[in-house]
């Protein structure tokens, strides 16, 4: 994420970051066509504001629904984006919250002491009712240097340890540490609904998954040109472990990519699995549905 941060206000519904704009296209796209069967957006940062004028949480949710998204998980990655997420899912039907302390932040918080009172913090909300997920966490060793890796794994470890705490899911932020990951769920034991978030790896690495059980969840990248490796990862994934979601307000699919991403777009994305896999696109969007709430259970 690239997001500026805000000092952490007392009250978390005042929660709000703008997104870096850069030169990029910064309006909102035109709703695409509605689903006949809803899905899910399964990971999102709605605390996040982009485009020339953020929308609201429920600007979000309204144009969610009205092209067939029935609901948003939204996924915090510090101390204030946890908080503001479990404020937006006790607030909000239409919103399931994630809460942890993402594996960029983990060494930050370590290096000025604060990294087990930020996971004490993560295992209080874990037990609201609407939290039903530990995430994003995992390992990141694209951003992060080898000095701040001890942070990452011990951080990654005591998420994995609440996820089994609360009986909920984790979702896992995985940027070019796949053997560490995988490594780690197997050593330490994975929870029993590990979803592997905006799936980074190939068909080798879905094959593994697979075979453990694990969710995979597809996000915008997925459409891109130079993303051959999900799609064969797609191909080879059974259908009742795959996910779907935007990251947004990042990863906007093609033929939008650049511009601001909302969970209102992820039928764009969905249309594009279907077509891809081959198969109808209403059966397709009632197995995402199902499989969204086998892992979080229900919205309502």
């Amino acid at each position: 994420m690239s997001a500026s941060r805000p000092p952490l206000p007392a009250d978390p519904s005042q929660y709000v970051r703008q997104r870096e704009k850069g030169a990029r296209e910064v309006s909102y796209p035109e709703p695409p066509e509605a689903l006949a069967v809803a899905v899910y957006d399964n990971h999102a940062h709605l605390e996040i504001e982009d485009g020339e004028t953020g929308l609201s949480l429920d600007e979000q949710l309204e144009r969610a629904i009205a092209v067939g998204v029935r609901g948003v998980v939204q996924a915090g990655g510090d101390v204030a984006s946890s908080r503001w997420s479990a404020w937006a899912a006790a607030s909000h039907p239409r919103v399931l919250a994630a809460v942890a302390i993402h594996p960029n932040e983990a060494p930050a918080y370590a290096q000025a002491g604060e990294l087990d009172a930020a996971i004490a913090v993560i295992d209080d909300l874990a037990a609201q009712p609407r939290v039903r997920a530990i995430g994003e966490t995992g390992l990141d060793f694209f951003r992060t240097g080898e000095d701040g890796r001890p942070a990452q794994f011990r951080s990654f470890e005591a998420h994995i340890a609440l996820a089994k705490k609360h009986g909920v899911a984790m979702q896992i932020h995985d940027r070019d540490a796949h053997d560490a990951v995988l490594e780690t769920l197997q050593r330490v034991g994975a929870p029993e609904r590990t979803v592997f978030h905006c799936f980074s790896g190939d068909e080798a690495m879905a094959r593994i998954a697979a075979d453990r059980g694990y969710y995979l969840s597809f996000a915008g990248n997925v459409t891109f040109k130079n993303a051959q490796n999900l799609r064969d990862a797609l191909a080879v994934t059974p259908r009742d472990r795959i996910l779907v979601e935007t990251d947004a307000p990042f990863l906007t699919p093609t033929p939008l990519r650049g511009r601001p991403n909302a969970p209102y777009l992820i039928p764009v994305t969905v249309r594009f699995m279907a077509a891809e896999l081959g198969v109808d696109l209403d059966e397709f969007c009632a197995q995402l549905a199902a499989n969204t709430t086998e892992v979080y259970g229900s919205f309502d």
